[in-house]
């Protein structure tokens, strides 16, 4: 038996390719949830598929200390979590998934490889192949930390109730896997359990989003992923050369990519003002 938990909050629209992989599971499976507020029928829909969910006000919500909570509840030694728009590849996902915690004991957490939806537009399948979460190689350690992700990852319970998640706006899991391996563990990006999982960001979403990872680097690592202006117009050239070069490219994505990727980089660029953090 294992534990599947998920956070949620209004995600009927896009939980059902995740409780239909669930299903065609072998593994046995203790169902949670804790739901923030869904006011669109995500509870009713979670208890159908049998978890057992608790409900929150959004005041209450925070990455770390939610999934925390959602681990306390749970009893059994491997823990799994989800997003609630992830959606696991193949009928034996969570036994790939927890394979290589039951193969080493210095592993406290496994990461899947993220790949892109198969629906998605060009330019979000290559920003999600862009990223070390879509390694086709297994990564341990220090390089799996760096991709380390809570999409779909599989965790000792006793890890989690050793060492919580931190309290972060954004990066719990990361920041979380850096800390084990300074502490002497290990973690891993497990590339045969494969998820689908990627976001189409609108020119002020992309803006947002990157500008937080930038905040997250910046604050928790000691590290400026955009420095200057001379790095913005680098990252900027290297994204757009390779969305040209990305086989996939269309006329029409190509049009929207300058504007997508400025606003990705110069989110990156003001993330990255302030006073640098731990390194």
């Amino acid at each position: 038996m294992i534990a599947v938990l998920i956070p949620t909050r209004n995600g009927a629209a896009q939980l059902p390719p995740l409780l239909a992989a669930l299903e065609r599971q072998s593994v046995p499976q203790d169902r949670i949830a804790i739901d923030t507020s869904s006011h669109d029928g995500t509870r009713e829909l979670l208890q159908r598929h049998r978890f057992r969910v608790t409900g929150i006000e959004p005041q209450e919500f925070g990455h770390g200390r939610t999934r925390q909570r959602l681990v306390e509840q749970a009893s059994s030694e491997f823990v799994v979590f989800f997003s609630q728009d992830a959606q696991p590849q193949g009928d034996d996902f969570l036994e790939r998934l927890i394979a290589p915690l039951r193969a080493d004991p210095r592993l406290a957490g496994v990461c899947a490889r993220v790949l892109p939806r198969v629906d998605d537009d060009p330019l979000t399948a290559r920003s999600v192949l862009a990223a070390p979460e879509s390694s086709a190689l297994a990564l341990e350690g220090s390089a799996a930390a760096a991709a380390f992700h809570n999409v779909a990852a599989a965790y000792r319970r006793s890890a989690l109730l050793r060492a919580p998640f931190p309290e972060l706006a954004f990066g719990e899991d990361q920041a979380w896997a850096r800390a084990r391996v300074g502490a002497g563990e290990s973690v891993r990006l497990e590339p045969a359990a494969v998820v689908r999982h990627s976001h189409r960001y609108g020119l002020r979403e992309a803006y947002q989003r990157f500008r937080i990872d930038a905040e997250f680097h910046r604050t928790q690592r000691g590290v400026r992923v955009r420095p200057d202006l001379w790095s913005v117009l680098r990252g900027l050239a290297y994204e757009l050369r390779a969305d040209w070069r990305f086989p996939q490219s269309s006329p029409g994505g190509l049009a929207r990519a300058p504007l997508l990727r400025a606003a990705q980089i110069w989110g990156q660029y003001r993330g990255s003002r302030g006073k640098l953090g731990a390194g």
